[in-house]
């Protein structure tokens, strides 16, 4: 701990409980111990410090006396230059002493005739306290701040408090420098008037308190009154007090400018009751260590621009955004909607352009929450039905954040832009396929406007993980083909970190049912050995989404009694998917495409269907555009497969788990596929390879057909019969 913060500390609260004790004696002396003092009509709670730290009842000026003889008590001597000590304690008993001197003094105001200059709030009542007090402790609104003194500038002032307002963070002014204070500075900026009535102050989440540095305690004494009302403590537990503050109160405070020793003093208090201080000055020593704050509790940020998110982050707040500012209706309502062709303005990815969506872990320090950047043309330059590359990179940062649950939320960008009205969006990863609708573009839908989604919807719903989130989107087709290579590598490594477990290693699948806003009765059943449908989920995702979101889509479905193990039924799945998919789907097995496969929505990656008379299966992934040996395209086949119907001999699945041992091992496995596409091959083929080559076929990837040998499915048969396809030796596939 630094000696020079907490000998200013103590030094400042030494002066602090003088000025009580001279006060107290005078008003003795003038008024006699029986005068009453306090706030009797604004507060149950006396003077409410004393109330919670110490069980005092104080209501006269006599009463004051053990208060004010307390805060002496807790002072220890100013440390000498020579003794080197532990000062944390000592400093934060001065911090108490601090509080306690402090509300003596704005006690003995309420009858030494002091009246508190117009503007200016004052002692905050039981009322306001109730009225806001259940907002911080709900959550609703996400902390308050104090601000100690003016700005360096009016401009720093007005885009401090800005930033705060927009994240709905009530703020608090108070203190002056040679008679110049932060309110003045609003008034200046235009955030208020100066005869603007103090009702409209606390509208604007901009309360101007007092203008001198005494005034911090009302507060704090506003503060601690939570602990009493909303968690039930009662008075003199001052233990349990400070740690409801310190967990349930999300406060901070700024100094702006060089910190004197009252400001210190003033600051271990707040500091007491878990809430950090952040400094612009350069010559404030910083106290990192955590514990008796969430996180650190003296901190110096001296860019300007940085200076909320740093405060953000070092009190942990959990920033809400209450409404998405995007011109467009945003609601679960809109998530099914579907843009037709002759409805669209452009869209991105499937066939038309190469799309990416990519979420990855970034520094904090990296990180400047709410920053959006576009690059590349926007919708407006696009004639109307046309088609634009598309990247989305989400940077977030966390102190709980993992690299784990980055797929988590990568996936939720599917339900995040779909609730968008006139925003379709299918797909994932680099599979995506997006339409903005004509109705959305004339109302002023642009792309900057998908990043304002995203990082609100990232902060209201893992607001436990995430306390930063910045978007960059980007239509510039080389800096979308860079991006997609990067998000590759990445897709790559998080496939492969569930290898080695299998579906027998576990007794619990998990469930998607992210998708059933386009396909309500669909329940995806993800397992050891077989991910999402969509590619972007896999078993150690379902779990890593359902501790951080136990009501969210992914829930765990206990296996139960094992009906086929070949077929891969069990009886604790059917009852899961019976219930999820609205009484609909009664059986489901895992490992076979003939019968009761698994339910496909529209997200899928890639199609599996029967190709009878080849005694095989064709698979065709999204990108694919031509007419396949089934006679049909993706796009017929995806009107067949998906919807959340389960049609024996069609399904859709993640392209990963083609080269899974349990990909429909029921019906014969990997020797069942008998035609992909050529790009779809070479995607895939050192992973199959690896399948074939467990299975004793080592030259099967060889032997599958692609359009270059058949497009028709006679034209399949003739190629397995000369290259001698293991299909031919399977019994029949039905």
């Amino acid at each position: 701990m630094s000696k020079q913060v907490f000998t200013q500390v103590i030094r400042g609260a030494h002066q602090w409980v003088k000025q009580a004790e001279e006060s107290l004696e005078k008003a003795l002396a003038e008024y006699g111990p029986g005068k009453r003092i306090g706030w009797d009509t604004q507060t149950s709670y006396s003077l409410p410090m004393s109330y919670s730290l110490m069980g005092l009842e104080v209501k006269t000026l006599g009463e004051l006396k053990a208060q004010v003889e307390h805060a002496r008590e807790l002072l220890k001597p100013i440390p000498s230059d020579e003794l080197w000590l532990p000062y944390l304690g000592d400093g934060l008993d001065a911090g108490a002493a601090t509080m306690l001197a402090q509300e003596a003094l704005v006690a003995l105001r309420t009858v030494n005739g002091y009246v508190t200059p117009p503007g200016w709030q004052g002692f905050i009542s039981d009322t306001i306290m109730r009225e806001l007090g259940i907002q911080l402790v709900d959550g609703r609104m996400p902390g308050f701040a104090l601000i100690l003194g003016p700005a360096p500038s009016t401009e720093i002032a007005v885009r401090t408090v800005r930033e705060l307002q927009k994240r709905s963070i009530l703020t608090f002014l108070c203190a002056n420098r040679e008679g110049r204070t932060a309110r003045e500075q609003m008034v200046e900026g235009g955030v208020f008037n100066d005869d603007a009535s103090l009702k409209e102050c606390w509208d604007l989440y901009v309360v101007p308190v007092g203008p001198d540095s005494l005034d911090a305690i009302y507060v704090l004494n506003w503060s601690i009154r939570s602990a009493l009302t909303f968690g039930g403590h009662k008075r003199g537990e001052a233990r349990k007090c400070l740690d409801y503050t310190k967990r349930r109160i999300h406060a901070f405070g700024i100094a702006f400018g060089e910190i004197s020793d009252d400001w210190y003093a003033a600051g271990a208090g707040a500091i007491l009751m878990g809430y950090p201080v952040i400094s612009d000055s350069t010559t404030t020593p910083e106290i990192r260590p955590t514990g008796v704050t969430v996180r650190e509790e003296i901190v110096v940020q001296t860019d300007y621009e940085q200076l909320v998110p740093t405060c953000i982050d070092t009190r942990a707040v959990k920033v809400k955004v209450e409404k998405i500012d995007i011109p467009v209706g945003y609601a679960a309502a809109f998530e099914g909607e579907r843009v037709r062709k002759e409805d669209m303005h452009v869209q991105f990815g499937y066939k038309y352009s190469d799309a990416v969506e990519y979420v990855h872990t970034a520094d904090g320090s990296e990180v400047r929450d709410a920053d959006i950047q576009v690059t590349g043309p926007d919708f407006d330059t696009v004639k109307e039905g046309g088609a634009l590359p598309l990247s989305v990179e989400v940077l977030v940062a966390g102190r709980k954040m993992q690299r784990d649950f980055e797929g988590i939320l990568e996936r939720q960008i599917h339900r995040w832009l779909s609730h968008a009205m006139g925003f379709m969006h299918t797909g994932q990863r680099d599979q995506l396929w997006c339409r903005v609708s004509k109705k959305a573009f004339a109302a002023g839908l642009r792309l900057r406007h998908l990043g304002t989604i995203l990082h609100a919807k990232i902060h209201d719903e893992y607001a436990g993980i995430v306390d930063k989130v910045a978007v960059r989107i980007s239509t510039d087709p080389e800096t979308v083909r860079a991006k997609a290579a990067e998000a590759r590598n990445a897709f790559r490594l998080r496939d492969d970190r569930i290898a080695g477990m299998t579906d027998e290693s576990v007794d619990t699948f998990y469930s998607c049912t992210i998708c059933q806003s386009y396909a309500p009765d669909h329940v995806c059943v993800i397992t050891p050995q077989r991910l999402g449908l969509c590619g972007a989920y896999n078993w150690l995702d379902g779990r890593a989404n359902f501790e951080i979101n136990p009501t969210g889509p992914n829930q765990p479905i206990a296996k139960g009694r094992t009906i086929d193990v070949g077929k891969g039924e069990w009886e604790g799945v059917n009852r899961f998917v019976y219930q999820y998919s609205n009484h609909k789907i009664e059986r489901f097995c895992a490992y076979s495409l003939m019968e009761a496969p698994m339910t496909s929505c529209g997200c899928f990656e890639c199609i599996v269907a029967v190709l009878p008379l080849a005694n095989g299966i064709m698979i065709v992934n999204r990108e694919h555009s031509a007419v396949t040996p089934c006679g049909m395209t993706f796009g017929d086949l995806a009107s067949v497969t998906g919807g959340g119907a389960q049609t024996p001999g069609f399904v859709g699945v993640g392209r990963l788990y083609l080269t899974s041992p349990k990909f429909l091992s029921a019906d014969g496995g990997a020797k069942r596929i008998v035609w992909m596409p050529k790009g779809l091959k070479n995607d895939i083929r050192d992973r199959l390879q690896t399948e074939a080559d467990r299975i004793g076929e080592p030259d099967l990837v060889d032997k599958i057909a692609t359009e270059e040998e058949a497009s028709t499915e006679e034209e399949v048969l003739a190629h397995l019969e000369k290259v001698g396809h293991p299909a031919l030796a399977l019994g029949p596939i039905f």
